[in-house]
């Protein structure tokens, strides 16, 4: 007993001088703590498989590798571009280095584009430009095309894929359909069922320690920490899952990008913007699946750390909201209305997306890349 007791001690004291040397380290990080660090990264995720192991991630490794990958499928949606640019920012500000697995292949095997690869890069290089515009922080992060990279590496991908593969049934596959947009009773193609070990090896494949992706990408990710159980991996990648915006009608789960109407999208002009506020599903009183209570929580709150809503006097005058829970609360007591809650979400979306218009209206090759993927037919 004596001797156990001692141990947990010395690995208490162990743990709190790592700790200690983490938080002189703090100049490597912008000044931040381990805690603040934690905080930072675990504010992205609705969901977080494991907390521990993220916290521990973080305490021992000093360069922590953070991916998502995205299919170039069309235009870029408001939650794609502006979710995904603060999400990056608050890892990349945390000391992570973040991937991009620009996902061309996986779009022509899901039938993105009609198929057609060149566009589905000039797609992507579209998208590159998105970011850029809405100011995310490109100093660690890398854009890596997976056709390029698979080809480069062949021979360690494949390997990967076909061990997946061959320690997975079939149903365990089909039921990650889902991260392409489909599910189980569709009608797959062989492409599409080898799209999950594909995604699955990828994570591997960059050497990722923290796959940060939407919610319906969560059962690849929990594929990949099964499949390192199978091979007695110690150290799993850890899931840190964002919110998954709803569509702006009613019904939407999701937006979509081939129904313009369901979302708002990188470059729409202001008046469109306006429009399909205007248009949003957004019930009196209800907070619960409320797109356009969603944008103010999701997107504007966290651009702008606060969100004023500008009424007339008549109707209780302008009052800026500091805290995303008192807008709520005003919001199910009937306080703030439909009305005055629409124009200042819209107001304050064209105001985010201003410098993206900005860009590809004064940048010529831009311009011309935007005008091209405008002509694109969007394919499921």
């Amino acid at each position: 007993r004596w001797r156990a007791s001692v141990g947990v001690m010395d690995a208490d004291r162990v743990h709190e001088a790592d700790e200690v040397v983490v938080d002189q380290l703090a100049g490597r990080f912008g000044g931040l703590s381990l805690d603040e660090r934690y905080e930072l990264v675990r504010s992205i995720g609705e969901e977080c498989i494991q907390e521990g192991e993220l916290r521990n991630l973080l305490l021992k490794k000093p360069d922590v590798v953070a991916y998502d990958g995205f299919e170039p499928s069309g235009r870029m949606h408001i939650a794609q571009g502006v979710m995904k640019a603060l999400n990056v920012n608050k890892l990349t500000r945390a000391g992570c280095t973040f991937k991009f697995w620009v996902a061309d292949w996986f779009a022509l095997m899901n039938n993105k584009m009609g198929g057609d690869l060149k566009k589905i890069r000039t797609v992507g290089q579209y998208m590159v430009e998105v970011w850029k515009a809405i100011g995310m922080d490109m100093e660690r992060v890398e854009f890596l095309w997976s056709a390029d990279e698979i080809n480069k590496r062949s021979d360690e991908y494949w390997s990967i894929v076909l061990d997946i593969a061959r320690r997975n049934r079939l149903p365990r596959i089909v039921r990650c359909s889902q991260i392409m947009g489909r599910n189980d009773s569709d009608d797959l193609s062989a492409a599409q069922i080898f799209y999950p070990c594909m995604q699955c090896a990828d994570i591997f494949f960059l050497k990722a320690d923290i796959c940060q992706l939407g919610m319906d990408q969560r059962k690849v990710n929990v594929l990949a920490r099964e499949y390192c159980d199978d091979i007695k991996r110690k150290n799993k990648p850890i899931i840190l899952s964002h919110h998954m915006l709803p569509g702006l009608l009613q019904g939407q789960e999701k937006m979509s990008k081939s129904d313009p109407n369901s979302a708002i999208f990188m470059e729409d002009a202001d008046h469109e913007v306006n429009t399909k506020i205007k248009k949003a599903y957004c019930p009196p009183q209800v907070v619960a699946g409320n797109p356009v209570v969603e944008y103010v929580q999701y997107v504007i709150f966290p651009w702008f750390g606060k969100f004023e809503v500008q009424r007339s006097d008549n109707n209780g005058g302008n009052k800026m909201y500091l805290r995303m829970e008192d807008l709520k609360d005003d919001y199910v007591n009937g306080e703030l209305h439909p009305g005055d809650l629409k124009p200042s979400v819209a107001r304050a979306l064209n105001e985010i997306l201003q410098p993206v218009r900005d860009h590809f209206q004064n940048d010529p090759e831009a311009k011309k890349l935007l005008a091209t993927v405008k002509k694109y037919k969007v394919t499921k």
